[in-house]
């Protein structure tokens, strides 16, 4: 049992590695391995395929690896003013109320839930309704 189990795992890692690839940041990662391995190989596929979207995702972030240089010219591009804040930025730093403008992230980057930010002169992506840091664009 145990050696089927390992067997299925392996072989739904190995064919869902390319389709978690293109997953956006952990969630997406996860949510999307888990549908596409459910539907290949059921319960146990589900499983792995949402651990190894999940792994895959927080590699390449919010913003896809070949998305970043174009991102970051498009928003050099605009002249977005920088905000300056006091503390470190980090991912996971909340963002004050006032003094910070938001901006939408341009459909053809595929980032609908999250927008951008200068801060401190670097561009960040940050949750809306929390104002937390979800990645910065380096």
């Amino acid at each position: 049992m145990i050696r089927n189990f390992v067997g299925a795992a392996t072989l739904i890692a190995a064919l869902f590695i390319p389709i978690a690839t293109q997953a956006q940041g952990v969630p997406g990662g996860v949510e999307r391995g888990a549908r596409d391995g459910e539907r290949a190989a059921g319960p146990v596929g589900a499983v792995v395929g949402g651990v190894v979207g999940g792994v895959v995702g927080g590699v390449t972030g919010v913003l896809g690896i070949d998305e970043r240089p174009r991102f970051r010219s498009y928003v050099v591009e605009q002249r977005r003013p920088s905000y300056h804040y006091r503390e470190d930025l980090r991912v996971g730093a909340v963002l004050p109320e006032e003094g910070v403008t938001y901006y939408d992230v341009p459909p053809e980057y595929g980032v609908r839930e999250h927008r951008y930010t200068v801060v401190n002169g670097r561009t960040v992506l940050v949750e809306p309704r929390t104002r937390r840091i979800v990645e910065i664009v380096e």
